[in-house]
């Protein structure tokens, strides 16, 4: 019987400009760790043999000296650095005027060569839950389709001001679109976002937002490849546009390629912007990974 193989890729490659620093390395008080180990301890405990880590060449070293050590032992981890100048050789002269990385989708393209299994796809400085990871893993040991885990909206909102959230649309338990909603607030006893029209809208609380945990099979590189030419030839001039992975995902979903699969977190999740959530996290996260 073959063996049966998942990966996780661990997008880490982002500069931190509004945390102050190299986010993906930072160690949560308490714990002397970073966020994107435990989403590696919890990867490898639901059942992924290997890890690709997307870094930027700032951090290689102190990867090597520091996280990889801790690491279980018989895991299979790959470093792979982005670069900006990973593209086709005619937008080479696009280069000129980059100045940071490509995005999401860029940044998953570069794990492309060591990819030939499901994967889950996440970010290094996001905290999704031990639970998701086996949703995921089990999703694959019965399923070649893509998936996804979407959080509760109501569990994703901030005491300190609005946040800007993808909102799912699901019907059949299928992904159907993920809409962009600007200063999402509870206001009162209900839920208030700006929709793409710049209008005030009510959210429904029982609503998924979309936090970047995706599952993916080898196939979709080959649309992030295509999409990233196409992405090159319209943004020649523009250096400065991203090309980010929901957006791909989502056209593939409008071909009807794939179907992604939709489950609900069962635990909470946390994300990290700047350097003072780390540590308002913290706490709850040692009450967590102790529980």
């Amino acid at each position: 019987m073959k063996k049966y193989k998942l990966s996780l890729i661990v997008l880490a490659g982002g500069l931190g400009s509004r945390f102050g620093g190299n986010k993906q390395i930072a160690e949560i008080p308490g714990l002397n760790c970073t966020i994107m180990e435990l989403s590696i301890i919890d990867a490898h405990a639901a059942g992924v043999t290997q890890v690709v880590l997307i870094i930027n060449q700032a951090v290689r070293s102190e990867i090597e000296r520091t996280i990889l050590p801790r690491l279980p032992s018989d895991l299979d981890v790959v470093l792979v650095e982005q670069h900006i100048e990973q593209v086709p050789e005619q937008f080479k002269a696009t280069l000129a005027q980059r100045k940071k990385p490509w995005g999401t989708g860029h940044a998953l393209l570069c794990a492309k060569a060591h990819i030939n299994n499901p994967a889950i796809v996440i970010t290094a400085d996001d905290y999704y839950g031990k639970s998701s990871f086996v949703l995921l893993s089990e999703h694959f040991k019965r399923s070649a389709e893509w998936a996804m885990v979407g959080y509760p909206i109501i569990d994703t909102l901030s005491e300190h001001g609005g946040v800007n959230r993808g909102v799912c649309n699901i019907a059949d338990g299928k992904l159907v679109a993920v809409t962009e909603y600007l200063n999402i607030q509870q206001q009162s006893e209900h839920i208030f976002g700006d929709n793409p029209q710049g209008l005030r809208e009510k959210i429904s609380p029982n609503s998924l937002g979309s936090m970047s945990f995706w599952g993916i099979t080898p196939c979709f590189f080959d649309y992030l490849q295509q999409g990233f030419e196409t992405f090159l030839q319209q943004y020649n001039v523009n250096t400065q546009q991203e090309y980010y992975l929901p957006d791909q995902i989502q056209k593939a979903i409008n071909v009807k390629a794939q179907p992604v699969f939709v489950y609900t977190a069962k635990e909470p999740w946390f994300g990290v912007t700047y350097k003072s959530e780390l540590t308002s996290i913290a706490a709850t996260l040692c009450a967590l990974r102790q529980a």
